[in-house]
């Protein structure tokens, strides 16, 4: 896929969007200096070309009663098995994340689960108990000090968009 080049309009654009996905267009066509057919039209060809992949409601898992946050490093007792383990791991809903890491482990899974009892529950019977999989780690999260998307790279700002490459 080529690399879809970003102008300084759709960054203003992006940078709105990952701030609040549910901004009018007519509000960013506003602040962007043109029409909200234009920011439809630049919408509808960044999500044509990977660049915007869609977008989400966030619930804060507290709210359901997901109290425990946790981080599970997982080492492999054959590499390449990887997509065996991946497939099962996709089958635990408390598995939030799960990526393929380097390292001393392969993978790092983010969970949520109702408490330690719970945690204890997807370690001991369900994520352990996964074929190929040799051993695990497990860090609990005491708090969530910073949660985003990726950052765009604000219109006024000097400062460098993470991954995207800029036409600018």
């Amino acid at each position: 896929m080529p690399t879809y080049h970003i102008d300084q309009t759709d960054q203003k654009i992006l940078s709105f969007l990952v701030k609040n996905a549910r901004m009018p267009f007519l509000e960013i066509a506003r602040e962007c200096g043109v029409s909200g057919a234009a920011i439809h039209q630049r919408v509808k060809r960044l999500e044509s070309n990977g660049v915007i992949t869609g977008s989400r409601l966030l619930v804060k898992p507290q709210a359901l009663g997901l109290n425990v946050c946790a981080f599970i490093s997982i080492s492999l007792s054959e590499a390449n098995k990887y997509p065996e383990v991946i497939a099962n791991l996709r089958k635990i809903p408390e598995i939030v994340e799960c990526h393929f890491v380097t390292g001393k482990y392969a993978i790092l899974t983010k969970v949520y689960c109702l408490d330690n009892d719970h945690l204890m529950e997807i370690l001991l019977n369900t994520i352990q108990k996964i074929p190929y999989i040799q051993s695990t780690d497990t860090m609990i999260s005491l708090d969530e000090a910073i949660e985003r998307q990726v950052w765009v790279k604000d219109y006024k700002s000097t400062s460098y968009s993470a991954g995207i490459k800029s036409a600018e």
